[in-house]
């Protein structure tokens, strides 16, 4: 049975039992700031368990995707481990329990696959339940499990809970007796490689606190309203009704791994899922290309792309995994053109918009596979000179500081690190690596907590919620209102007051403030209060319903539970809302352009500016911009209604609304259209009408990233000031060469080539008189202790460039039987710079220009043996460097 056909009957299965079959929710739309990806198929769901949201279904049923990376370094090694899957799940939210979810699960996995079922031998499926849940154990016995085969665990197999207090409970798991060839008998408690865990039920009941490990916690008391939680393995359930060993064989999967052995040519029978070891590497890089191949387009396909951050880190580095393992099995053509088309034939029976959608999705996998192997050539180049230099100076390691900056700058991966340096005979400080690695990370995560909640406790918001529920945003139909303050927090905890000059955070019953999101910047405005009032700063979500305005007492003294009036700065929000407005006409119109690959990749709305982000694997030309730019004006002149409205997401996508990759909707959207021209998901403030923006002018695009691109622009008033600025800047200049303003340019383009022309010239006649006394440098070369030393500056206003050929020209013209050193200083811009140049003669007595450079400047400088430099001191310091050299060279 196919992996998309078991999908098909566990979502029919469950909708006949009166569940809502809830979409996949995209790999990165979640909400919590602590996941990049979404790693259970209950995730989307957690709000609904937590009681934070009311869920608007009591059933439910989904087959997730998800992606979990923590055991990255464990992928292929073992037949299980993999970094992309997929859970079904059925869910209750206080509607069935146990005496329901216990005949789903046995019935679906038993009932004969003619009659939809999955077809399994029930005299060979194995539940388990928690010590004391008697009454799992016995429901299992009515639907005819015997006693013998249904086992009791303890805490650590068969209880859930998320780690920290709150909804916790029992589970039953079902396990299926692959047959003796497997392993022992005995059941799961004695050989899970042979009892394969195929299904998990977990059954909310108690609430739990003191959580500080798996089998450590302290049940509080029964849950009101008990849930249901259901998680089946579809990689799993797939590899046991396909009869193959492990994951790596089902027919999601196996034809990469094919592909890819074949490309290589590279064996890999069938279950071999017990050869995979480190004793057999090439096992091993085969299953890592076929699940990060795998990971790489449904991450892709969800809307993310490489980058140096977040998400598209994650990405990056699995796609480079995937490049690599193929290289170190000899192949050192582009992998990915040959891998990913074979992906996405396999899981586009499940996920269709895969197929539709791959032109886009190669286009960033294929670019990024030619960026790293640019990489890894630049790389290797760094890491050997690096090497080297740890060579001469007699050191048997690589520093951490040094692999991280490959790692980081460069995007050299460290096992390649690892691997090149030991062919050297050089370890490396793997420690202090993961060092800066962790610091870096840390420092991420706290300015990512930081943006959001400002470094307070968010125990402190979540008690907030849950005293006063969340927060009604009226900021779409009024600028102000009367409002109750709610909480008022400071230093991390609630306080009762707040006075003149204090920073404090309000929660108000609700607020026409909107908070900052979907790329509009917060409001800003006052809150008066009794006889205090504050200044609105900024105003955040920390957490899903809980609107806060973080602000400063400018007057008086404010409390919580009093009234208050709230006001916002209704100018900004004007100007703010005519930038978003735009940025919807600025996604529309390059799609008009571009095509539907152009899709939003970011975006920044503020009083007056835009900033946008989009996808697109190469820039934008500049007779594109202008066209772009002028259909949005001629949207403005058509002055269009800009009108908003709640809908399904069904309904939404049927009217062609655009959504945003990677976010995550719920089961009603807000629409945002423009006339006819575009019609987008979003949840911001825009104008009334389209000619209200008056003016878009688009000042830039460039690149931030691989494949994203950027355009900032002007919105109204801000625009027009932009253009009267140049304006008089063309008039003043169209005075200056006597010309009229349309031939400003054309004239300016002439001065720029003149002047570049007569730069080139004087690089020419520099070039002469820095090279020109070099002959008699080198003929006027001092002997120190044996050596032919040559000390000199060169002339002010010599380039770099300059001062690195000089030195070279004196060395060469020395007899090379002579040991020589070369060192011309210069002085340029207030600073001292030096380079040093070495024979052969005189490397073979010992003396290097690295080390040369390196004792005049205090341990700093770079190069290598036979020519180095180095710089930054003050230009007074030019002689002592020479000095410097000089010395050496006589003690060597």
């Amino acid at each position: 049975m196919r992996t998309a056909e078991i999908k098909r009957r566990f979502l029919a299965h469950f909708e006949a039992a009166g569940h809502a079959v809830v979409p996949s929710a995209p790999l990165p739309a979640i909400a919590d700031p602590n996941l990049l990806f979404i790693p259970a198929g209950m995730v989307p769901f957690v709000p609904y368990f937590l009681g934070q949201q009311t869920p608007p279904f009591q059933r439910a049923v989904s087959v997730q995707k998800c992606v979990r990376t923590p055991d990255i370094d464990e992928v292929g090694k073992t037949s299980r481990h993999g970094t992309f899957f997929q859970m079904n799940g059925n869910f209750s939210f206080g509607d069935y329990f146990k005496a329901g979810a216990i005949p789903l699960a046995w019935e679906l996995s038993t009932k004969p696959a003619a009659e939809g079922g999955f077809g399994l031998d029930p005299e060979r499926v194995w539940p388990t339940v928690y010590l004391d849940d008697d009454e799992a154990y016995e429901i299992w016995k009515s639907v005819g499990v015997p006693a013998e085969r249904i086992v009791r665990r303890g805490k650590k197999d068969n209880f859930w809970h998320m780690g920290i207090p709150g909804p916790a409970g029992p589970c039953s798991e079902l396990f299926y007796d692959r047959g003796p060839e497997y392993g022992r008998d005995g059941g799961p408690e004695v050989d899970e490689d042979r009892y394969l865990e195929y299904w998990n039920l977990v059954f909310m009941q108690y609430d739990i606190a003191d959580v500080r490990s798996k089998e450590e916690f302290r049940i509080v008391g029964d849950l009101p309203a008990k849930n249901i939680d259901t998680g089946m393995g579809l990689e799993r359930i797939a590899a046991i009704l396909q009869g193959v060993d492990n994951l790596y064989e089902i027919d999601e999967v196996r034809p990469i791994l094919d592909r890819a052995a074949e490309l290589t040519g590279k064996r890999y029978g069938v279950n071999s899922g017990h050869a995979a070891t480190e004793s057999h590497p090439d096992d091993v890089r085969l299953r890592v290309v076929a699940d990060h191949v795998r990971t790489a387009l449904m991450l892709i396909g969800d809307g993310v792309t490489p980058s140096n951050e977040g998400r598209g880190y994650v990405l990056r580095r699995i796609m480079r995994r995937a490049i690599r393992a193929m290289r170190l099995m000899g192949y050192q053509d582009r992998a990915l053109p040959e891998l990913l088309p074979v992906a996405r034939d396999c899981m586009s029976p499940s996920y269709p918009e895969l197929a539709t959608d791959f032109a886009r999705i190669s286009q960033y996998a294929y670019a990024e596979e030619d960026a790293f192997l640019s990489t890894l050539r630049a790389g290797t180049t760094i890491l050997d000179t690096a090497i080297s230099e740890s060579k001469a100076a007699g050191t048997t390691s690589l520093s951490g500081e040094r692999a991280f900056q490959l790692h980081d700058t460069y995007g050299f991966p460290i096992d390649l690190t690892l691997e090149i340096a030991a062919e050297q005979g050089l370890q490396v400080d793997q420690e202090g690596f993961r060092r800066l690695m962790a610091d870096q990370r840390a420092r991420a995560k706290a300015d990512a907590q930081a943006r959001k909640s400002g470094h307070v406790d968010t125990s402190a918001y979540r008690s907030a919620l849950d005293a006063g529920g969340p927060v009604e945003f009226t900021g779409y139909s009024e600028v102000s209102r009367e409002s109750r303050v709610r909480t008022l927090l400071s230093g991390g905890g609630s306080v009762p007051a707040a006075g003149e000059g204090e920073l404090v955070e309000l929660v108000l019953d609700a607020t026409p403030f909107y908070a900052e999101g979907g790329g509009q910047q917060p409001d800003h405005g006052l809150i008066t209060v009794g006889g205090g009032q504050v200044e609105v700063l900024d105003v955040q979500q920390p957490i899903p319903g809980l609107i806060v305005h973080k602000a400063r007492v400018v007057r008086g003294e404010v409390r919580s539970g009093e009234t208050g009036y709230a006001e916002i700065d209704a100018s900004r929000r004007r100007a703010i809302s005519r930038s978003h407005t735009a940025t919807h006409l600025v996604h529309q119109t390059m799609r008009n352009f571009l095509g539907a690959s152009a899709t939003q990749a970011g975006s920044l709305n503020a009083p007056g500016r835009l900033r946008f982000d989009f996808n697109t694997p190469t820039g934008v030309a500049p007779s594109v911009l202008h066209d772009v730019e002028q259909q949005i004006n001629e949207v403005l002149l058509d002055d269009l209604e800009v009108h908003a409205f709640i809908t399904s997401q069904e309904e939404a996508r049927r009217l062609g609304a655009m959504a945003l990759f990677g976010e995550k909707y719920g089961d009603q959207v807000r629409v945002v259209e423009v006339g006819d021209y575009a019609r987008e998901l979003c949840g911001g403030t825009h104008v009334s009408r389209s000619g209200q923006l008056g003016l878009v002018k688009i000042l830039s695009e460039s690149s931030i990233g691989s494949g994203v691109r950027r355009v900032e622009a002007l919105v109204g008033i801000d625009a027009f000031g932009f253009l009267a600025r140049e304006h008089l800047l063309v008039s003043r200049l169209a005075e200056l060469y006597r010309v009229p303003t349309d031939q400003v340019a054309d004239r300016v383009e002439q001065t720029v080539t003149q002047l570049r022309d007569a730069e080139k010239e004087l690089e020419k006649l520099r070039a002469q008189l820095v090279l020109g006394g070099a002959g008699t440098l080198a003929a006027q070369a001092r002997d120190v202790r044996g050596i032919a030393y040559v000390g000199t500056e060169a002339p002010e206003g010599a380039g770099g460039n300059d001062v690195r050929t000089l030195a070279q020209e004196i060395r060469g013209k020395i007899d090379p039987a002579r040991p020589a050193v070369v060192a011309v200083a210069a002085r340029s811009g207030g600073k001292a710079s030096m380079v040093v140049a070495v024979n052969a003669a005189a490397r073979s007595r010992g003396l290097s220009a690295a080390d040369l450079v390196k004792g005049a400047f205090s341990g700093r400088g770079g190069g290598n043996a036979d020519l180095a430099q180095g710089g930054g001191l003050p230009a007074a310091e030019a002689g002592n460097l020479l000095a410097a050299v000089e010395r050496a060279v006589g003690e060597a």
